[in-house]
């Protein structure tokens, strides 16, 4: 019971069977069919003009800063964001951009909180630029945004001429939770990243979208980061399946997640569980046993998580828990001895 994260499952036979059939091409040269069929998917249904396949969500969300800034320019995001904690100091390598770092609702920021930190225009402070938010937040246990709440963002940042970039290497998972169309948040951002390879379930990649001029920008950047490849048809045709298959499978997981928050939470030694939104669950221990500690004794009964951070832990569900199995991480918690 693998329950690191949403990036462990394996192909299915049925994705694999997929993947084998793809008609592939040099997408270098831009002659990928598949490539193009799961870049024209992605970008109709966030609204966008085009879309670029990447291999990763760490590559497709330091394109999307870099082709929306310019050198001394400055990125509002909140200090749990996976842009500033979780790809290797990009930002400042790829970008040459400062950060100015919000405390918001588990990740969450608001529109004042945007407001109130848009630096004026004088010659001491870097160019206030683009607006990352996360959706759904992975610091911030799997919470998520209203449209609402973006809209409002939305507002500001037209108001004061900046970008707006959606991390959304999750979002599939906070959709499931609110039903709402993908083409309904392409509204509000220049650039939107989703990622393939964790909750959908496919092996490789993530997809960028935006309107051709961002995306003809994002190419060459994604060139640069050596991120062309050549017959990637394969690894799109699983992105192609997941998204025609597994979206709906998202339910389930963040059900199984809230299942696994219920049976944690009456553990004597743990103090308090995260708030359960999707299919992430943190929690903190008390100061009986440690993460390590409790996370070699998961281990020796072929249970795996995350430390995250002084007495926290992490489990992320996927397509590979199943009510099964949480059913006997039940009875293995409850015998554990601490």
């Amino acid at each position: 019971m693998d329950l690191r994260s949403d990036t462990v499952s394996k192909p299915s036979r049925e994705m694999l069977e997929y993947m084998f059939l793809a008609e592939v091409g040099d997408d270098v040269f831009d002659e990928d069919p598949s490539v193009k069929a799961l870049e024209v998917k992605v970008a109709t249904m966030f609204g966008k003009e085009a879309a670029l396949f990447c291999p990763s969500g760490t590559m497709t969300n330091q394109i999307a800063v870099r082709i929306n800034t310019v050198p001394q320019d400055q990125v509002i995001c909140d200090q749990r964001s996976h842009i500033y904690n979780y790809e290797g100091g990009g930002l400042a390598f790829n970008s040459q951009v400062s950060v100015r770092l919000l405390d918001g609702d588990r990740g969450r920021i608001t529109a004042q909180d945007v407001e109130d930190n848009i630096n004026p225009d004088d010659i001491h402070f870097p160019v206030t630029k683009l607006v990352v938010l996360e959706n759904t937040v992975n610091k911030g246990g799997g919470s998520y945004y209203s449209l609402s709440q973006v809209a409002e963002i939305k507002e500001v940042a037209t108001q004061n001429s900046l970008k707006m970039h959606l991390d959304g290497a999750r979002l599939f998972n906070a959709l499931a939770e609110t039903q709402e169309n993908p083409a309904d948040w392409g509204i509000y951002f220049d650039t939107i990243s989703i990622c393939l390879s964790k909750g959908l379930g496919a092996p490789v990649g993530s997809v960028l979208c935006g309107n051709h001029k961002a995306m003809a920008m994002a190419k060459r950047v994604r060139k640069v980061l050596g991120g062309g490849m050549r017959q990637a048809g394969y690894l799109a045709a699983a992105g192609l399946y997941a998204l025609e298959h597994h979206v709906k499978a998202l339910a389930d997981d963040n059900r199984r997640a809230r299942s696994l928050g219920d049976i944690i939470r009456d553990l004597p030694f743990v103090n308090r569980v995260h708030p359960v939104d999707t299919n992430i669950v943190i929690f903190e221990l008390d100061d009986s046993i440690s993460p390590n500690q409790l996370l070699g004794k998961l281990r020796a009964k072929d249970v795996r998580a995350l430390p995250f951070g002084g007495q926290e832990v992490r489990m992320v569900t996927h397509r590979e828990i199943t009510d099964e199995m949480v059913d006997r991480f039940s009875e293995v918690v409850k015998q554990l001895h601490i």
